[in-house]
C-alpha cells in the first residue's frame, strides 16, 4: 500500500509510487517524476538495473507526449493493469503494449538482457484488487518519424529482388584474388547536348516542378523548373553581353548558394567553363589558379572574396572582370543581357557535346601546386545519371519519400557540383547552405526537414560527439556510451540477417535498441531534421562503428570514393547492399582494379581527360584510359572496395614494418577529444602519433571537470585524466590493426591544423609534410 495521498503509476501489473520529495528527481518536472516512478520496476524485479529503468521511463514518457498518458497517470488516474489488452492497444498505440509485455519477459527472466546477456529472475507481483476501471485517453496527431529505418527498408528490398539486381558487377581473378570489377553503365553518353541542357528540358517537360527551394529570410521558397530556366538565360544572356566567348573560363569563388548553382548552368548555357574556388582561399592559392586556367571573369560573394581574388590578380598583372553576389551580379548581368536574343544563348548550348570541356576543378594540393582536372559535359553527364539512376528509384520504391536536400558542401568540392546536377537531372527538390559547421547547419536541417543528405565523415562525427556532450552535461554520459555499443550491435546483427551471415537481433537486442531509440536515437533524426532516412558520405574513410551507429538510428549511410580526377564517386554502396567499412561497389559504367603493388586504378568514362596545362603530370596518371589514384585498397569476392591507405603516406618502421596511417589516423579522428592528428614512425622504432585536441571538446571536457575554461595547455598536456581519455582514443584507434602497427606513443600538441595555418587543404585534408616540418622538434620528443 501506498501512503496517502502519493501518485502511483501502474505498468505491467505493478503499481509504482513516485520518488520521495528528497529523492534525485525532487526538482524535476512531473514527466521526469513519472520516469523515476517507472524506474521502480528495476528494485521490484532485481532487473539489470539502469537500463531497464531508462527503457520504460522512455517508452512511457514517449506515450505520455503523444497521447496525454501523462494526465491520466499522473494526476492520479493510472491505468488498471486488468485492462484488455485490446484496449490498452487501442488507447495508447502497440508500442506501450509490446514495451510493457517485453519488459516483463526481461523481468521473468524469459529473455536476456539485450545489454549483459544475463537473466535475472523476480517475483511479478499480483495485481491490485478492485474492478477494471475503463480507458479513455484523448489523443493527438503524431508527427511523421522515420519508419523502422534499415530493418525495415531491407526486408522491403528482400521482396524486390528486382531493384536489387539492377545492376551487376563481374569480378577478374588473377591467383586466386580479386583484381577487377566492372559494371555496366545505365547511363550511356547522349548523341547531342550536354549539362547545359538540363534546366531547359525540365523547363519543357514539367514546367511547374518545384526543382529548387531558396531561402529567403527564415523561408525555403520554392521556385519551378520553368522560373529556373528563365533566371539561366537572363544570367547568360548577361555574360554573353560581357564578352564570354565560348570556351573562356570564369573563376565562381563563393560559399555554397542558390546563385552559385544558377551561375553555373548559365555558364555552361553561355558556352564558357567553370573554374570553382574555395571561399576560404588565400591570395597565393587564387593568384596560382587564376594565372594556370586564364580566367577572364570572376564572380565572388562578397567584398572579401572580391580583395582577394583583386591581390591574386595583381602579383601576376591579371585584370579579370569581378562581380558580387551580394551586390547584386544576377540583377546585374540579367540587366546587362536584355537585348541580348535568347537565341544567342539557344545557339550557344547547340555547340556544346559531351566531349566540349565543362569545368576545370583544381585539386587540394596535399603535396604540392594544385593541378586543374579537365572535366568535359560527358564525365559530368556519367557521374550524374549513373548515380541516380542507381540510387534514386530503389529509394523511392523502398521508401515511398519524395526525395529532398540540402546541400551544405562547398560547390568548389566536385561532389558538391555532381549532386546539384543528379538533383536538377532527377528533378529532386534541392536548398543550398552556405556552412558545414555543425552548430549553424542543425537548425537549418530542421527547418529545411530534407530526407538524404550528402555530407563527409567530419560533420557525422561532429553529430555523434555533441549527443554524446549533451549526454555528459546531464549526468548520462554512460548511457550514451551503451546506446553506443547496443547500436553497433543491432545494426551489425541486422545487415548480417539481410546478407544472410546471421538471425538477426534477438528479442533481448531488439529491446535494448528501441530503449535506446526512445531515449538517444530519435535525438540524432531530430537534429537532423526528422524526415531524413539516408545520407552519403565521402571525402575520405566513415569510421564503420559510427555508420552503425546512424544506421541503427535509422539513418543508413552510405559510403562513397572518387577524387576529383574520377568526377567524383568511382564506387559506392549499393542501396540494398550495405557494407559498413567499405567504400561500395563501382559506379555503373566504372572499373576498378588492383594494381600489383595494391594502387587504386579506375577506368570509365567518368575519369577526366587531362590537367590543364600540365602534359608530364597527366602521363603520369594516366595509363590506357587507367587513372593511378594512388591509393592503396582490395577487392573482395563481391566487388567491393576498401581502401587501406595512400601510397605516398606508407611508414616504414625501424623494424621493417610498413605502416599505412589513414587507417589509425580515421578512426583517432572520430573519438572526442581529438581535433586532427598525424601518425609518424618512419625509421624510428616504433608508431607514434602527434595530436590536436578540439576545442569544442575540450571546453565541454573542463566544464563536466569544473576546471577553468582558460586552463593553460601546459597544464593539460600533462594532466592524467586527458592522458587517459586520450589515450583511450588511441586504443580504439589500435583495435584496427596489428601490435606492430598499433600507437605505441602519442603527444599533444598546442594549437590546431587550419586551412589559415597552412596545415589543412581547403578540402580539410591534412598537409602531411608540412606538418611534420613544422612539428619536427614534436616528433623527435615522442621518441626522446
Amino acid at each position: 500500500m501506498t501512503s496517502p495521498g502519493r501518485r502511483v503509476a501502474v505498468v505491467g501489473g505493478n503499481r509504482i509510487p513516485f520518488a520521495r520529495a528528497d529523492g534525485p528527481y525532487a526538482t524535476a518536472s512531473n514527466q521526469d517524476m513519472l520516469g523515476a516512478a517507472l524506474a521502480g520496476l528495476v528494485d521490484r524485479f532485481g532487473l539489470h538495473g539502469e537500463v531497464l529503468g531508462e527503457f520504460v521511463a522512455g517508452a512511457v514518457l514517449k506515450h505520455a507526449r503523444d497521447f496525454n498518458l501523462a494526465r491520466e497517470v499522473v494526476l492520479g488516474s493510472p491505468l488498471d493493469p486488468r485492462t484488455p489488452a485490446y484496449d490498452v492497444q487501442q488507447a495508447c498505440g502497440t508500442g506501450l503494449e509490446a514495451v510493457i509485455l517485453v519488459a516483463n519477459k526481461i523481468a521473468l527472466g524469459q529473455i536476456e538482457c539485450g545489454v549483459c546477456g544475463r537473466r535475472r529472475h523476480g517475483e511479478r507481483r499480483a495485481p491490485p484488487a478492485g474492478p477494471a476501471k475503463p480507458v479513455s485517453i484523448p489523443t493527438r496527431p503524431r508527427e511523421q518519424e522515420p519508419s523502422m529505418g534499415v530493418r525495415k527498408d531491407l526486408k522491403a528490398a528482400s521482396g524486390r529482388r528486382d531493384l536489387a539486381t539492377r545492376v551487376s558487377v563481374d569480378v577478374i581473378r588473377e591467383g586466386g584474388v580479386v583484381r577487377e570489377a566492372r559494371t555496366s553503365p545505365f547511363a550511356t553518353a547522349p548523341a547531342a547536348g550536354s549539362t547545359a541542357d538540363i534546366p531547359f528540358t525540365n523547363a519543357r517537360e514539367a514546367p511547374d516542378a518545384v526543382v529548387v527551394k531558396r531561402r529567403r529570410g527564415e523561408t525555403w521558397h520554392p521556385v519551378t523548373a520553368a522560373e529556373f530556366a528563365r533566371e539561366v538565360t537572363g544570367v547568360a544572356k548577361g555574360l554573353v553581353a560581357a564578352g564570354l566567348r565560348p570556351g573562356d573560363r570564369i573563376a565562381v569563388m563563393s560559399r555554397t548558394r542558390y546563385e552559385w548553382a544558377l551561375l553555373d548552368f548559365a555558364i555552361w548555357a553561355a558556352g564558357g567553363q567553370s573554374v570553382p574556388v574555395y571561399a576560404t582561399s588565400s591570395a597565393h592559392q587564387v593568384a596560382w589558379i587564376l594565372e594556370d586556367s586564364g580566367a577572364r571573369f570572376a564572380v565572388v560573394e562578397n567584398a572579401e572574396n572580391q580583395e582577394t581574388v583583386l591581390a591574386a590578380a595583381r602579383s601576376f598583372g591579371g585584370d579579370p572582370r569581378v562581380w558580387r553576389f551580394d551586390a547584386g551580379a544576377v540583377a546585374e548581368l540579367t540587366e546587362a543581357g536584355r537585348d541580348v536574343p535568347d537565341d544567342a544563348v539557344t545557339e550557344r548550348r547547340a555547340a556544346l557535346t559531351t566531349d566540349t570541356v565543362a569545368t576545370v576543378c583544381y585539386t587540394s594540393g596535399t603535396t604540392g601546386r594544385p593541378k586543374g582536372c579537365v572535366l568535359t559535359h560527358g564525365n559530368l553527364h556519367a557521374e550524374a545519371n549513373n548515380t541516380v539512376q542507381l540510387l534514386h528509384p530503389v529509394f523511392q520504391a523502398v521508401t515511398g519519400q519524395t526525395a529532398s536536400t540540402l546541400l551544405f558542401l562547398p560547390l568548389a568540392h566536385i561532389l558538391g557540383r555532381v549532386i546539384q546536377i543528379a538533383c536538377m537531372t532527377a528533378r529532386i527538390e534541392v536548398g543550398h547552405w552556405p556552412s558545414i559547421k555543425p552548430d549553424e547547419l542543425r537548425p537549418e536541417l530542421r527547418r529545411f526537414r530534407p530526407t538524404f543528405v550528402v555530407g563527409v565523415p567530419y560533420l557525422f562525427e561532429k553529430i555523434h560527439d555533441t549527443g554524446r556532450a549533451t549526454a555528459e552535461r546531464m549526468g548520462r554520459g554512460s548511457s550514451f556510451d551503451r546506446a553506443d555499443r547496443v547500436a553497433v550491435r543491432y545494426a551489425e546483427a541486422v545487415i548480417d540477417e539481410f546478407l544472410g551471415r546471421g538471425k538477426g537481433p534477438g528479442p533481448g537486442l531488439t529491446l535494448a535498441w528501441a530503449l535506446y531509440d526512445l531515449l538517444v536515437y530519435r535525438r540524432v533524426r531530430r537534429e537532423l531534421g526528422g524526415r531524413l532516412r539516408y545520407a552519403i558520405s565521402g571525402g575520405s574513410p566513415l569510421d564503420r562503428n559510427l555508420n552503425l551507429f546512424f544506421a541503427a538510428s535509422r539513418i543508413v549511410v552510405y559510403e562513397g570514393y572518387g577524387l576529383t580526377e574520377t568526377t567524383a564517386a568511382a564506387t559506392v554502396i549499393p542501396p540494398l547492399g550495405p557494407r559498413p567499412g567499405t567504400v561500395g561497389q563501382p559506379v555503373p559504367g566504372t572499373s576498378v582494379r588492383i594494381a600489383d603493388d595494391g594502387e587504386v586504378l579506375i577506368k570509365g568514362s567518368i575519369v577526366f581527360t587531362s590537367y590543364w596545362n600540365n602534359e608530364a603530370a597527366t602521363r603520369e596518371a594516366l595509363d590506357d584510359g587507367w587513372f593511378a589514384t594512388g591509393d592503396l585498397g582490395t577487392l573482395d569476392e563481391d566487388g567491393y572496395l576498401t581502401i587501406t591507405g595512400r601510397k605516398k603516406d606508407i611508414i616504414v618502421t625501424g623494424g621493417g614494418k610498413n605502416v599505412s596511417p589513414a587507417v589509425l589516423e580515421d578512426r583517432l579522428r572520430s573519438r572526442p577529444p581529438v581535433a586532427q592528428c598525424v601518425v609518424v614512425g618512419d625509421n624510428r622504432p616504433c608508431v607514434g602519433a602527434l595530436i590536436t585536441l578540439d576545442p569544442e571538446a575540450m571546453e565541454h571536457w573542463l566544464a563536466v571537470r569544473k576546471r577553468p575554461r582558460d586552463t593553460p595547455f601546459a597544464a593539460l598536456r600533462e594532466d592524467p585524466d586527458l592522458l587517459a581519455d586520450v589515450g583511450r582514443a588511441v586504443d580504439y584507434a589500435n583495435e584496427a590493426v596489428s601490435r606492430a602497427e598499433s600507437i605505441r606513443t602519442f603527444r599533444l600538441v598546442e594549437g590546431e591544423f587550419t586551412e589559415e595555418n597552412g596545415l589543412l587543404t581547403p578540402s580539410l585534408k591534412v598537409k602531411r609534410q608540412v606538418v611534420l616540418t613544422r612539428f619536427a622538434e614534436e616528433v623527435d620528443a615522442l621518441y626522446a
